[in-house]
């Protein structure tokens, strides 16, 4: 056989079963999206996140996840947190401002942003992380669960822990729309066709019960909705009178037939392009 033939050959295998990674350079930046087909981790210079101060009406849940999020950071023990509840309401947007307050303070802490249908690949990704010298927040945005879907059994691998255990320098916080992470229909089939419905049912709804923090998220008043918009305004330094802006973010809400913090966060962002202001 030729030589040709022979680093053609070798070649193939080794895109079959391509060499392990290396392990990453977590010093490059403070946050990271896991990629797949190749393992990889990307580092994200610029982090698309807001200044807690600016997330108006949530203010137990973050007070709450700050305090886990400070305690794991200085090494201390801390739970995994499920950030649930109505959409909008800034559950994605918080835990990235709280990541950013803390490693403000001088707290090694790192982002790393895995998405739902790469959870099969998050053991690989945790073969990486114990062996760093830092800690990590594990961040899965928009988690949910459909019927045959078997990715939450990856997940309750990381929650457990498996026979390793996770990681001691690893934390995972995840937000989703549901409490249980399962839409209501699928439990109510489990219950109607299994043969033991009970255990069924609660081998799904178990997976919330791995996260230590419940964190609920309720559809803000209209008096929030529209402190969450004047703080856009002084954050950007935008004038409006109040009674104007009142009158336009009721009319705003209404069109959406919802009041939120990503419809403020819509309607200040029509207001910003209107004056001439670029955010």
């Amino acid at each position: 056989m030729s030589d040709d033939a022979l680093h053609r050959i070798a070649g193939a295998l080794e895109r079959m079963s391509p060499p392990p990674a290396p392990v990453p350079d977590f010093s490059s930046a403070d946050a990271f999206v896991w990629h797949v087909a190749p393992d990889r981790v990307q580092p994200v210079a610029v982090v698309n996140r807001v200044d807690v101060d600016l997330l108006i009406g949530i203010d137990r849940a973050r007070d709450t996840l700050a305090a886990n999020t400070r305690q794991f950071a200085k090494g201390f023990a801390a739970n995994n947190a499920l950030l649930w509840g109505a959409r909008g309401m800034g559950k994605s947007s918080l835990v990235k401002a709280i990541h950013g307050a803390v490693v403000s303070e001088g707290l090694p802490l790192k982002l790393i942003e895995i998405q739902r249908e790469d959870l099969p690949s998050i053991g690989r990704l945790l073969s990486y992380l114990r062996e760093a010298d830092t800690r990590f927040i594990l961040f899965c945005d928009d988690l949910s669960f459909s019927h045959d879907d078997e990715h939450y059994k990856s997940l309750k691998a990381v929650l457990d822990g498996g026979v390793e255990g996770r990681p001691a320098n690893v934390i995972l916080y995840a937000t989703s729309n549901r409490r249980h992470l399962m839409p209501r229909d699928m439990i109510e089939n489990e219950r109607s066709t299994s043969i033991n419905p009970s255990e069924a049912v609660e081998e799904k709804v178990s997976l919330s019960d791995r996260f230590g923090l419940w964190l609920g998220f309720h559809p803000c008043t209209q008096d929030e909705y529209l402190a969450m918009i004047r703080g856009y305004c002084a954050a950007h330094g935008i004038s409006i009178d109040d009674d104007t802006m009142q009158a336009e973010a009721i009319e705003w809400q209404q069109t959406r037939g919802a009041r939120s913090g990503r419809v403020a966060w819509q309607y200040f962002t029509d207001l910003a392009g209107r004056q001439g202001v670029a955010i």
